[in-house]
């Protein structure tokens, strides 16, 4: 029987691979400050950071972003066969795998991560731009810059939907303590007409 690879040896591997490529937490938590901030006043930068902290501890998310840093880096060494290392060496135009590897790992935050991916992906936001951006340094990013692009849809939706929760969750307790409150009015109105009545 084939040895099974440790989920923390998945996580640390790819958690590395990024770290390598010049991305950090901060970078996409960037992106998700910035994907959010319009819809929350107030928000700082540390929610976005546990969101992307927690979308980056799905396994799918980290597969998606070690395979998607290999081909990179194995075309930057000039190691993928052809035309496979031209197309993916040159991002060509018409390559969607790099889009379709990072986008099946946007689908289990439903609605708001694919269309935050799409807008992503279109406008080059924060680090995704200065990963997409070609250099002279033969750098290859092909899959990377749609990688950060799914992380960051993942976490804003992760974020749009817990910030929903939460203000729900206050609204509840608002309407629990006014109600509480008024109960409380209301026992003490009927022990002063009791003590009107029997006096």
């Amino acid at each position: 029987m084939k040895k099974q690879v440790h989920s923390i040896e998945v996580r640390n591997a790819a958690l590395n691979r990024l770290a390598e490529r010049g991305v950090t937490v901060e970078d996409i938590a960037e992106i998700v400050y910035l994907m959010q901030s319009p819809y929350h006043p107030g928000l700082t930068m540390e929610p976005c950071i546990e969101s992307v902290n927690a979308v980056l501890e799905k396994r799918e998310m980290q597969h998606a972003i070690l395979v998607g840093i290999e081909l990179d880096t194995l075309a930057e060494k000039g190691l993928l066969s052809e035309p496979l290392q031209s197309i993916i060496a040159t991002d060509e135009g018409l390559f969607g795998c790099d889009e379709t590897l990072a986008l099946g790992s946007v689908f289990g935050y439903g609605s708001i991560a694919v269309t935050t991916f799409g807008h992503l992906d279109k406008h080059k936001v924060g680090v995704i731009k200065r990963l997409d951006t070609k250099s002279s340094e033969g750098r290859v990013h092909t899959f990377l810059d749609d990688l950060i692009a799914s992380v960051a849809a993942n976490a804003s939706s992760r974020m749009a939907h817990r910030m929903r929760d939460e203000q729900e969750a206050e609204l509840a307790r608002s309407e629990a303590e006014a109600l509480k409150l008024r109960d409380a009015e209301l026992r003490v109105e009927e022990k002063a007409e009791g003590t009107e009545q029997a006096g």
